[in-house]
């Protein structure tokens, strides 16, 4: 069985092309929902954060405010390696079992990853081939700060907390542009999707 990684950099286009590819047929696993659904109250990775990093990242309701966390451990290497040490490896292995019974029940069917921290996390060697979604810089900082209302120094941290997107475009098999219009973007997929249906 192979799958294929689609990734990027935060605001760069990654899931919307990651939905253009689910209309066109494929099976999109979303690692970003999965590790949401990693931290919930319950769960062992919502216990051990709460213990490593204080109640102050929780909301009014209980759960992990992302934010709070997020301006904690973005602003810090060292904390955001902890995050990751417990959140990635939870999220590998849901990836896996998901990635596994898409593939029992169509094995012709495109397996998608949707994962922003491939690189990262350094897992781009369990793929078979790997995507890269991007855009410009300057479209990068602008959409962030539009998608999630950062202030400016926040989301250029959040920005630099990830490989560059120059060192991602050179390290993977595909790359679609997103600095155009939506149907540009869509033109790059819909050409793309039929080379990974032969390989898959």
């Amino acid at each position: 069985m192979g799958y294929f990684g689609l990734t990027g950099g935060v605001a760069s286009g990654k899931s919307t092309v990651a939905e253009m590819f689910r209309v066109l047929g494929a099976r999109v696993i979303d690692a970003d929902q999965i590790g949401h659904e990693a931290i919930l109250a319950g769960q062992p990775a919502f216990r051990e954060l709460v213990t490593r990093f204080g109640k102050e990242i929780l909301g009014d309701d209980g759960e992990i405010d992302r934010r709070r966390l997020g301006k904690l451990v973005f602003a810090d290497q060292e904390k955001l390696s902890v995050l990751n040490g417990i959140v990635h490896p939870r999220i590998i292995q849901r990836v896996e079992e998901l990635a596994a019974r898409h593939h029992a029940e169509d094995p012709k069917k495109i397996i998608l990853v949707d994962a922003a921290l491939i690189f990262e996390a350094g897992i781009g060697s369990r793929f078979k081939k790997l995507l890269v979604a991007w855009c410009r810089p300057e479209q990068q900082l602008a959409r962030l700060i539009a998608k999630t209302d950062l202030p400016l120094a926040d989301a250029r941290r959040r920005i630099a907390s990830q490989l560059p997107i120059e060192e991602k475009r050179r390290r993977t098999d595909f790359l679609i542009d997103c600095s155009g219009s939506l149907d540009e973007t869509q033109r790059q997929v819909e050409a793309l999707y039929p080379k990974l249906l032969e390989i898959a």
